[in-house]
């Protein structure tokens, strides 16, 4: 059993997927994976029945993965089925997003097909704000509407890709494409910059390499089918050696 506090205490935050706990160390947190599923700025909801016990596993692996690699995170350790402890973080306001092959809203954007391949990876930030439906901004935008300075914008935006390559060779040694990804960083107690959330077929579209079958939350988002089977699938391949 963890030595770090895990006594769940107050429910400090709950989001679409989430719960977030304090515990007896005011520096460690316990985040709690959810079954709940929703798109499109919450207005399709739904179930996803095990998400949340997929969801903590692929994270926690993927975190490890990242940690054993050099990429500070707040993951410290799994507690349970859909719990991990985690180091309470500052989180900054901007979403960092990578894209690896067009797909969703960059599609619909920039009328590219979905599926082609960009010649390289395109980093996007957004403001994470629901009542404006998250909106894509730049640097000056950043510098504006929130405290995070331009050199902390760097530091993301060279995580990310570090990340973006790190975990893309992750997945493709599993049978998966890495179409794109949301990552979200934050500052700890000692204020050193970590990545933070989770990563997931929540937050990551992935694709099987051969078929290019669709293994993510786009399967819920476009009525697909097999939505629980294709999360059950991420799992046993991150799973494998």
């Amino acid at each position: 059993m963890s030595t770090h506090g895990t006594a769940k205490g107050k429910l400090l935050y709950e989001g679409k997927a989430k719960k977030v706990y304090a515990t007896s160390d005011d520096d460690r947190l316990i985040q709690e994976f959810k079954d709940d599923a929703t798109a499109f700025d919450g207005e399709k909801k739904g179930t996803i029945r095990s998400k949340g016990v997929c969801n903590n596993r692929i994270s926690s692996i993927c975190f490890q993965f990242l940690e054993r690699s050099g990429v500070p995170t707040h993951f410290i350790e799994m507690l349970g089925e859909r719990e991990m402890l985690v180091r309470r973080l500052n989180i900054f306001p901007v979403e960092v997003v990578v894209r690896n092959i067009a797909a969703g809203s960059l599609s619909k954007r920039l009328g590219l097909p979905e599926g082609n391949a960009l010649p390289f990876s395109i980093i996007e930030f957004y403001l994470k704000d629901d009542s404006l439906h998250d909106p894509l901004v730049n640097l000056d935008h950043i510098k504006v509407l929130t405290s995070v300075s331009e050199g902390e914008v760097k530091v993301l935006e060279t995580r990310a890709k570090e990340i973006n390559v790190l975990l893309k060779n992750f997945f493709y040694a599993r049978n998966l494409v890495l179409v794109d990804f949301k990552l979200e960083f934050g500052k700890d107690a000692r204020n050193e910059i970590r990545l933070g959330d989770e990563i997931s077929p929540d937050t990551c579209r992935l694709w099987d390499r051969d078929t290019h079958e669709k293994l993510d939350k786009d399967r819920f988002r476009r009525d697909l089918g097999g939505v629980e089977e294709a999360y059950q699938e991420v799992l046993k391949r991150v799973s494998s050696a």
